[in-house]
Parts: structure tokens; sequence; C-alpha cells
């Protein structure tokens, strides 16, 4: 069987980066192919000169038997490729129904003009709805959907066009259990039917469920592939990372931290919408409290209110036993809080900032006035906050100057932690703080969490993965339904426990 898409000697430099050296990869009909590696290992930008994004330096594509030296995206959409972006591309101020056709609107000649046909767009929108499990009106604007619809009608977005080979970037990022298990399915389907699939994930059990063949790149190398029923995870994170990496619990066990004072306490926070209700909890000082549910069952919602970024109709919010009153993220700010939000794309970087301008915006607005319009630009102060932190967290960039929006996902990340540490922030909220971060990458982000919960900060942590909780977590507050059901403490929390109260079966 011939490969549906065959990349020869891919090689790409930036300037002063070599980001993919002498990479070869095929994707054969009917198969899930696992792209795996580090964030900065390649896998995007291989991805990108797939889908037309970006063009190689040397190297060349085969597809169907005719040779590219480089793909246009048109090129590439002609050819049947799809990509469903990590960093959502749905338009939030059009419908579904015109997402779903953007740069390619079905037309039918009334009169001797061409004209959209409308009806055709919608036959095949709400077939392909109902096929990723979307159950909304057509003409529904996408700025209403939750994060998981939204990923949902991206996915849509690529059926649509009748693609040969479907690449997916953590396509399960922002959905809950159901619903990956509802794209499993689907993918299933689509293998059935010989499409290829190119499917990145930092999930080591949704490799094992899902995949074919496994794809390792390391630091813009090719390291090898593999049939995934023919290697174990600890050889994968092994060939990704040139390390062994035991599971490791980054709490403290032998300490009860219920015991020390209190650094932060949030009481009776409701807000107007109803999606949260009379929430209560303490934050002691050294702990890290960790929140679980759904989503949708109120613990991003919590934050929101806490951090100003959603009016509350009641409830208090205290510091050292100071309270706070906080109306704006701003005001939230300045009175020692940060948030890095799920969303870093949207709500976490600025995308035409370089590295220190995102790194210095955080300090900058904390010490200023008149709402962030009053105060004095620093330049040197600017560098020193930005290459303290690039050393901090080991940020991967040519330097300083690069901008954001050329960093790996994983060093996005690490830039928007950055931000905070600079402003001395001293209760930092962090919603889903390794989403589509590789393995090496979350165990270095949960080891900073533990060293600022020991230096005196307070740290929060909404996570969907509750291996992760489980493991750097001292305490786990449940949600269900807008409320807390239970608080765990780390000798009592199991998965089973966690689960069963999120779902009101404990």
């Amino acid at each position: 069987m011939e490969p549906l898409i065959k990349m020869v000697g891919i090689t790409k430099v930036f300037p002063g980066v070599k980001a993919l050296n002498n990479i070869s990869l095929d994707i054969m009909p009917g198969e899930v192919h696992i792209l795996l590696g580090e964030n900065g290992a390649g896998k995007s930008t291989l991805m990108k000169i797939l889908s037309g994004v970006y063009q190689p330096t040397l190297g060349k594509i085969i597809i169907g038997g005719k040779e590219y030296k480089s793909l246009t995206t048109k090129d590439s959409y002609d050819e049947g490729v799809a990509i469903i972006y990590q960093e959502l591309s749905v338009i939030n101020e059009l419908s579904i129904l015109e997402n779903l056709f953007v740069g390619k609107l079905p037309t039918v000649k009334k009169c001797g003009i061409s004209v959209v046909d409308y009806k055709t767009m919608e036959e095949k929108a709400a077939a392909m709805l109902q096929k990723v499990g979307v159950h909304r009106p057509l003409k529904t604007f996408v700025e209403d959907l939750t994060m998981p619809e939204k990923q949902q009608v991206e996915i849509a977005k690529a059926l649509v066009s009748d693609a040969k080979i479907i690449i997916m970037d953590e396509p399960t990022t922002s959905l809950t259990t159901a619903e990956t298990d509802n794209l499993f399915a689907l993918i299933r389907k689509l293998k059935s039917e010989n499409k290829g699939i190119v499917y990145i994930s930092h999930k080591m059990d949704e490799i094992k469920k899902i995949g074919d063949r496994v794809t390792v790149l390391k630091d813009g190398t090719y390291v090898g592939t593999r049939r995934v029923d023919e290697v174990t995870v600890d050889e994968l994170v092994t060939m990704m990372v040139g390390r062994e990496i035991k599971g490791t619990y980054f709490g403290n066990p032998d300490v009860d931290l219920t015991k020390q004072p209190i650094l932060f306490e949030a009481k009776n926070i409701t807000r107007s919408d109803g999606r949260c209700r009379n929430i209560s909890f303490q934050l002691h000082k050294g702990e890290i409290l960790g929140f679980a549910g759904l989503v949708g069952a109120g613990r991003t919602e919590t934050m929101e209110a806490i951090f100003g970024a959603h009016p509350k109709i009641k409830g208090q919010v205290f510091l050292n036993g100071r309270e706070l009153h906080i109306t704006s993220p701003y005001s939230a700010i300045k009175q020692g809080l940060g948030m890095v939000t799920e969303n870093r794309r949207e709500t976490g970087i600025i995308d035409n900032f370089n590295v220190k301008q995102n790194i210095s915006m955080v300090p900058y607005l904390k010490q200023s006035s008149a709402g962030g319009i009053g105060g004095f630009l620093d330049g040197r102060q600017e560098v020193r906050w930005a290459e303290e932190q690039k050393a901090n967290l080991h940020i991967k960039c040519t330097g300083i100057n690069q901008m954001v929006v050329d960093l790996s996902g994983g060093n996005q990340q690490k830039v928007i932690l950055g931000k905070w540490l600079a402003a001395n922030t001293e209760v930092i909220i962090f919603d889903e703080p390794t989403k589509g971060i590789d393995i090496g990458s979350k165990s270095e982000i949960y080891q900073l969490m533990r060293k600022l919960a020991n230096e005196g900060k307070g740290v929060l942590m909404i996570s969907s993965e509750l291996t992760e909780l489980l493991s750097v977590c001292d305490r786990i507050a449940v949600f269900r339904e807008g409320e807390i059901r239970m608080i765990f403490n780390s000798a009592e929390a199991s998965e089973e426990k966690i689960v069963k109260t999120s779902t009101g079966e404990y």
C-alpha cells in the first residue's frame, strides 16, 4: 500500500536556529500516526510545512505520486490536507455555519450569476456537526460556545473539506472524557474510510488507545518510528527526553499544612449567572490547593470571579487576613493576585509582543497608577525582568527579543508564568497550567509550583488531569454543578473518589 504522503529530508532553518534537521515521515491510508516530542522538538513546524504555512529550507513532499519542493496553503488544501491547530482558529464573530466554510463557500449559478449555495452549506454543516457531536443551531455565534464546542467545530471544519489527511494538534485538551471518547469513535470511523490521521498529543494514555504508529522528534531531529503496540510508555518517554522519567509526587506527604497560617481565603463567592454558588475555601502557607471537576462544574468560573474577570454578587476574598476589594483584573494585580488562564493564545500572551514585552507587562501594570495609564518605562529593568525569567524557567528562545508567537506552546506558557513571577505576585491561580505541554516541561512546572509554595506564595491549581492533581496538590477540592462538594487531603484522595464526587456518585 502506497503512503498518502511522504515527507523526505525536511530541513527548516529560521534566523539563528535550525528548527528541523533532515526529518522524514510517511502517512499511510487508514492509520493514526502519532507525532511525539517535547515542546520545541519541531512537531508543529513539521506540520506547518505540510499544511503550507512554512516552506522547507531543504527536502521534498510527495503526495499521490506528485513531488513538491514546498507547498502553499492552497496546494495543501487542494491535495486534501487539513490541520486542526491546538490554538483554535475559529472566528468568534462568525456563526458556526460561516466558520465551517470560511474561504471555501460553495456556489451555484442563478440567472448566470454565481451565488452562495446556502442549502448545500446547511446540509453539509448539519451532517458534520452531528458527526462530531455538536448540538447547536447553525446560526449560533462561535463566541457563545464553550471551549470544548469550539474544539469540535474546528474538527467539523476540517471534515467539511473532505480531507484525505487530517492533522490534529492536541485535539482533546479542552474535551471531557465523554467528548474525548466521541472524538476517538470519530477517528476510528475516519480510519475505516482510509483517511490518514496525524495526531499530536502529550497524553500517553491516548497514544495507546488511538495510535497505530508513533514517530518521535527531539530538538528538531528524528529519533525513530515504532508501532504503538510494540513500544512501552517508558520507552517513548526515554526517546522523547533522552532520559527516564519516573512518576514523582511533588507534595509534602509528611507535613499537615492545614496547621500552617492561612495565606488566602475565599468566602461565599457567588456569581449572578449561578455558575458558582457560595464557594468557600482556605489556602495555607506552603500548600498547593487543587480544584477538580467536570468541564463547566464551576472551577474556572469561581477563579474568574475571585480575579475580577467576572462580577460576583456576593463573597469576600482575604490575603494574610486582609480583605481585598477586587473589581477588575487590574485591581487584582495591584493587590497581589495573578492568573495563568487556560487559553494562553486569547488571554495569556500578546501575539505582536516579544518575550521581553510579554514578561514585563504585568510588573509594569502592578507599578502603574490611574488604571494602568500612569507610570514610566525602564528599558534596563525590562531587560532584567525578562533575562531573569528566561533563565529561571529555562525558556527556549533565540533571545528575549524573539516574538512570543514564534515560540512553542510550552515555552509560551513559561513566558506567561514569567510575567507573574516578575511582578512578585503573592497568589497565583493556575488554570490548566500544563495544557499542551510535554512530559519533561510538565515536571519543571510542577517543581516550580512547589518551589513557589515553599517560598510562601499561594498556589491554586485547576486541572482536568487527575494524575496531575494527585501528584502535585496537598488538598483537592472537587466541584460539581457550581459548588464544592468535597475537599480531600493528599493521603485520602484517589482518582475513583474524585470521579465519583464530581459525577454525584460519592
